[in-house]
């Protein structure tokens, strides 16, 4: 089925709201899915892997600084997904980028790195360029990495599966580097263990957005209604308020 991006937004909004998430944060985690729907990246599939664990997310610890200085930073997720914690570890990262022309941020125990494309963008549109890397699998591993330079409208985004091996920690683990000084770019380098290379440039992704305006945004009625079913909450909660509140005039 087709839905408007303004149908999905306030979908999402609705779902994110009913599952706990902070004023701002609900905001945050519905512009990342549409954001890479809308663009091509498959948001949809994003959040149909996510979404079985995001009421989990209010039972975690907030994200934890676990080292900083003037140029870097270590944080702990906790385990939290990238919806609701990822767009501050950029935002550190540009802050710092402005303060010491090179920043680096590594978010460790962070779910769903790849929402973080939205949060690089609008830190490439702010004039700083900033590059991510991450891991993603447990038995067959996938490279991933994104990059975006100052003052350019879209990043560039490539992926590949590898022979790698590594530590489960990595895997969890999404790296960022911004630049006040300079243009930062990325790509997955040509090896004998890579395979299935998909890269995705700026250009592509403006298409790809063009072709979403145009014609809306196909999705799954099941994974439409499962949206809409977790947002009744907010819906309901909102009613009952009302009532509460009329009857107390």
């Amino acid at each position: 089925m087709h839905v408007s991006m303004n149908e999905l937004k306030a979908a999402l909004r609705r779902c994110f709201e009913a599952t706990g998430y902070f004023v701002g944060n609900y905001e945050d985690a519905g512009n990342m899915i549409l954001w890479l729907e809308k663009h091509g990246l498959d948001g949809l599939g994003e959040l149909r892997r996510a979404l079985p664990y995001i009421n989990l997310d209010s039972d975690k610890p907030l994200s934890t600084v676990v080292y900083e200085d003037s140029t870097s930073a270590i944080i702990d997720s906790n385990g939290r997904s990238a919806l609701n914690c990822i767009a501050a570890a950029v935002d550190l990262a540009h802050a710092k980028a402005l303060e010491s022309s090179l920043a680096t941020v590594t978010v460790h125990n962070c779910h769903n790195r790849k929402f973080v494309l939205k949060a690089l963008t609008d830190c490439g549109r702010r004039g700083i360029s900033v590059v991510a890397y991450w891991q993603n699998g447990s038995r067959t591993v996938t490279e991933h990495t994104a990059a975006i330079r100052a003052g350019e409208r879209y990043p560039s985004y490539s992926e590949a599966t590898t022979s790698l091996g590594g530590e489960p920690d990595e895997r969890q683990t999404l790296t960022i580097i911004c630049s006040s000084r300079v243009d930062l770019t990325s790509s997955l380098q040509h090896s004998s263990g890579n395979r299935n290379a998909r890269h995705v440039s700026p250009q592509q992704l403006a298409l790809n957005k063009e072709h979403s305006v145009d014609h809306g945004i196909e999705i799954d009625p099941d994974l439409w209604d499962e949206i809409n079913r977790i947002g009744t909450g907010i819906l309901v909660e909102n009613t009952e308020r009302s009532r509460q509140g009329a009857g107390g005039r």
